[in-house]
């Protein structure tokens, strides 16, 4: 995957009612009409956020007549992820050493 994709997806990401839309179509597909429901924004105004969904490879909408369900396309995400797992062993890391430290601070032991 490519860099400039990875970013593409963060930075749809960023978005609160975005990760909202996407965890909607978790469930499964969905309307435009569907997916605005539970926000107090406009139909145009959540078509915005489906094409940077849809730039990000995040989303795809279909096109049945007058119907265009909305379905989730996860690969990017599972790229996404990958790309965070590479700093997990820095994390699990940071967390041991701060166990280490709250057990010595409990134990009464200090480095000071």
């Amino acid at each position: 995957m490519m860099s400039d994709s990875l970013s593409t997806v963060f930075a749809a990401l960023a978005d609160p009612t975005r990760r909202a839309i996407l965890a909607r179509l978790a469930g499964g597909e969905a309307t435009v009409n569907d997916l605005a429901a539970p926000f107090a924004m406009s139909l145009p105004a959540v078509s915005k956020h489906l094409k940077v969904l849809e730039r990000a490879g995040l989303i795809t909408r279909g096109r049945d007549a007058q119907y265009r369900p909305c379905r989730l396309h996860a690969d990017p995400l599972a790229d996404a992820a990958r790309w965070l797992d590479r700093y997990r062993v820095f994390w699990e890391a940071s967390f041991d050493r701060l166990d280490e430290h709250l057990s010595d601070l409990r134990k009464g032991k200090t480095d000071d």
